[in-house]
């Protein structure tokens, strides 16, 4: 398990991020700003919270789920419905560098945080918002999760099998690239800030992160006007690309030009083929892409998965195991990159979470503080607001905190 290292201070230290989102589009962009150094502020509905607190595995009233995207955060129980509530809200936001929310369009409007009034009130802040389709055109409203944007933006027509339906891909990418996206652009606004001194309104969509995603499939689109079939594990414009039986399991070969082509064949002892008209470049080998197959199967049906990791990768062709979520996080090069992590959880144990993607030199990702129980901040955070402790008893006693 990788060790935690502590920097004096991330790459966003000084930052504070107000963080009104929930489930998992923001969440995980709010945490990747968390762990590098801003201080995020989650708020929640006091008593029930993110709604993923009560998700996925549950061990001893503790959500697995809920952990792996809100580490790096601090609690405040706020009932946003309240008069109270919208008050201290506003008070935040006078010392706040970042607001980031994902309702539904309009709904930050009605707390009366419109994008004019936080322009005027604000013109600092950074907003960031993430939402299902964007905040303009005829699907503005419609409620949005990962599967229907996964649906229509022509993500699932490209993924499974020719003969099979439309695929989903099993995380919830839709999500976690909205928050990707968001992270960026609210680190480019602030970049901007510093030149101008004037906040920014960023948004992202979940349709819309999944559409930038299409890369070469909507260039050939647009270039063709042809729909792209599904290929399944089959590149869809180069062969041999794709898994390829091994006698013990499959094995993911990914030449991705034709001197890489040469090379496999080499390795393979079968450069024979390409003297093969079918098989001489790679629009014929895409024609005939199941007699190659065959030819290529019938060799490396010879050998283990482990025999061809390693004499593919000496030869210099990309190959790798398919693995299980064990085998990836048990593999020598993943704890390498320390890509679990376990944070300590006081009397929930150690947790493990995913790591950190984007490795920095000088002021890397760190975990700061331990994923939050509900609430457990608020007094913290009111009292640095300069809310007095008769006053948040009255809070309390209201039921806004």
């Amino acid at each position: 398990m990788a060790e935690l290292n502590f920097p004096a201070a991330g790459s966003l230290d000084g930052i504070r991020v107000i963080d009104l989102t929930r489930v998992i589009s923001g969440p995980f962009c709010t945490q990747m700003l968390g762990d590098h150094g801003a201080d995020v502020i989650k708020i929640e509905p006091p008593r029930r919270g993110d709604v993923v607190r009560t998700q996925g595995n549950i061990i001893e009233g503790f959500s697995w789920y809920f952990a792996q995207f809100n580490r790096n955060k601090r609690s405040l129980a706020l009932d946003l419905r309240s008069e109270r509530g919208k008050a201290i809200l506003w008070r935040l936001l006078e010392d706040a560098d970042v607001l980031v929310e994902n309702f539904r369009p309009g709904v930050l409007a009605k707390m009366g945080l419109d994008d004019a009034t936080l322009r005027e009130r604000f013109p600092g802040l950074v907003v960031g918002r993430i939402n299902g389709f964007g905040s303009q055109g005829p699907y503005r409203d419609r409620p949005a999760y990962d599967f229907i944007a996964q649906a229509m933006s022509g993500f699932m027509s490209v993924n499974g099998t020719a003969d099979g339906e439309p695929m989903r891909a099993a995380p919830p990418l839709s999500d976690m690239i909205a928050s990707q996206n968001l992270a960026f652009g609210l680190c480019a606004a602030l970049v901007r800030r510093e030149r101008t001194g004037r906040g920014e309104i960023v948004e992202t969509s979940l349709t819309n992160g999944l559409i930038g995603m299409m890369g070469y499939l909507a260039a050939e689109y647009f270039a063709t006007g042809r729909i792209p079939e599904r290929t399944g594990n089959d590149h869809p414009m180069l062969y041999p690309y794709g898994l390829f039986k091994a006698s013990d399991g499959d094995v993911a070969i990914a030449p991705s030009n034709d001197a890489m082509v040469e090379r496999l064949l080499r390795a393979l002892d079968r450069l024979d083929l390409l003297a093969d008209a079918r098989f001489a470049t790679n629009r014929q080998r895409m024609i005939h892409r199941e007699a190659l197959r065959d030819c290529l199967d019938a060799v490396i049906g010879q050998r283990s998965v482990a025999e061809w990791i390693e004499h593919l990768n000496r030869a210099g062709v990309p190959c790798g195991r398919v693995h299980d979520l064990r085998e990836t996080f048990d593999d020598p090069q993943v704890r390498a990159q320390q890509m679990r992590l376990e944070l300590d959880q006081g009397a929930h144990g150690r947790i493990p979470t995913t790591g950190f993607p984007v490795k920095m030199s000088e002021a890397p990702a760190a975990v700061y503080r331990h994923v939050p129980g509900l609430g457990e901040h608020t007094r913290e955070i009111l009292t640095q607001l300069g809310v007095g402790e008769a006053e948040i008893q009255v809070l309390h006693d209201e039921g806004v905190i």
